[in-house]
């Protein structure tokens, strides 16, 4: 497809690097020189200096000739403009970045007015992601599938694990909740396990579940399972913002500190359920001051990786017991493992695949569209529709031969969740979740079939 991108900041430049790797025809427009000859020289795509809003400057990208139109620059008003001349022109389908709560729930009004087909606001799905790593901390990332019914989620193999030594083929012996192992990451390496595949300590696992059995899973792997009810946030940006009136209806006891005076005037009136510390959160001696120890989790969020890292490596030494740190360049994370956070929250890759999934389902020919898309490991999971276009309805899952790395992780038929066995069927109707290894791009759900 020929997709404009109007932006070329960090989500801009993630996005323009995930689509050009899918084969599309990307262009970016930005007014910034600089970004824009970064983008020339080191990824294959087209770019073009100037104001992205501008008629004459869309025409030149060719936009009334493009399938989509992304606006993500930092200004929400220039994105929404950028989104009404495109479709003016002849653009069928765009998506705006926009950040300001204002605007968001206006948004939900004026969407169709605008000529929207989607928005993104990277902050909210920051905060709503962090919302729901709180509520089962001992879960490192939830991916939700099957319209929240069923749930991938990260776990961490620790000594002493009823998991170490366990070879997958006894998980139902062991386990009493049914529950599927998809992928596991040892040693940088991801393996799409077998029956005979052993687990050990330090493995991470990805395990497929309906999402009613979560908290029965973390009983039964002996982890902890009540949420975080004191909650310690540094920085009191838009995501904090986002955040505290999601905490504040679980009756989360929630402590921020925040170095602007005049935003912790405005938390603080907004919020005053909030306990509004204006002080620097980077200073140990501060977070020492208001009782670090006895948090049930930390959220670093402030605007500066290496800050956040290093507030999340004191809570680490402190004991904390939950700790999901916001991270834009997520090469920080690689390099520190575990030490830095058990979760890293991305704006900018939540956003990248939000819009990477819509991209993903427009060009879907075969009517089994992608539904949802989330990354795992070092591959990725998503959600398809059967339809009767779909290759071998009703016959045996044990009978079907699929690609290499790829497994079918779970089936949703009528709502009801099926982590499937070897008897288990696909109807028309039905939705799947398909984990697949690095390298294998799937835009129809019969490209997994052997």
């Amino acid at each position: 497809m020929k997709i404009v991108i109007v932006g070329a900041g960090k989500i801009g430049y993630s996005l323009a690097e995930e689509l050009a790797n899918e084969n599309h025809d990307i262009t970016v427009v930005d007014i910034d020189k600089e970004k824009v000859k970064l983008l020339s020289d080191t990824l294959d795509v087209m770019t073009l200096c100037g104001n992205g809003a501008a008629i004459s400057v869309q025409r030149e990208a060719n936009v009334d000739e493009s399938d989509l139109l992304i606006a993500v620059t930092a200004q929400d008003e220039l994105n929404m403009l950028a989104c009404i001349v495109a479709r003016k022109l002849g653009c069928k389908n765009t998506i705006a970045r926009v950040r300001n709560l204002e605007y968001t729930e206006q948004l939900y009004v004026l969407k169709s007015e605008l000529g929207l087909s989607m928005t993104i606001n990277p902050e909210l799905l920051a905060a709503k992601e962090i919302y729901r790593l709180l509520q089962i901390p001992a879960f490192i990332k939830r991916d939700t599938f099957a319209e929240g019914k069923a749930e991938i989620v990260e776990l961490f193999i620790a000594d002493g694990s009823p998991l170490d030594g366990l070879q997958l083929a006894d998980l139902r012996r062991k386990i009493r909740v049914h529950v599927l192992i998809c992928a596991v990451l040892r040693e940088e390496k991801v393996f799409i396990p077998d029956g005979s595949f052993v687990l050990r300590k330090g493995d991470k696992i990805y395990v497929t579940a309906p999402a009613s059995s979560l908290v029965e899973l973390t009983h039964e792997l002996k982890l902890r399972s009540k949420k975080s009810k004191n909650v310690l946030i540094v920085g009191g940006g838009r995501i904090a913002e986002y955040l505290a009136p999601m905490l504040i209806k679980t009756g989360t006891s929630i402590k921020l500190i925040e170095m602007k005076r005049a935003r912790c005037e405005y938390l603080a009136e907004k919020y005053p359920e909030v306990s509004v510390i204006c002080s620097d959160g980077s200073s140990q001696a501060v977070l020492r001051t208001h009782n670090i120890r006895q948090m049930d989790a930390v959220l670093p969020l402030t605007n500066m990786d290496e800050e956040n890292i290093i507030i999340g490596m004191f809570a680490r030494k402190m004991g904390v017991p939950q700790l999901l740190t916001k991270i834009n360049r997520l090469e920080y994370g690689e390099i520190l493992g575990d030490r830095g956070a058990d979760s890293l929250i991305s704006p900018k890759s939540l956003s990248t695949y939000a819009i990477i999934r819509y991209v993903r389902a427009m060009e879907n020919t075969g009517g089994s569209a992608v539904l949802t898309i989330h990354r795992l490991a070092d591959g990725s999971a998503e959600e398809f529709a059967v339809t009767d276009a779909t290759e071998h309805l009703h016959e045996r899952l044990v009978d079907i031969r699929l690609k290499p790395g790829i497994l079918i992780v779970c089936i949703n038929h009528m709502g009801k969740i099926i982590i499937p066995g070897g008897r288990d069927t696909l109807s028309t109707g039905d939705t799947v979740v398909i984990v697949t290894t690095a390298g294998r791009e799937i835009l129809d759900l019969n490209d997994i079939f052997a």
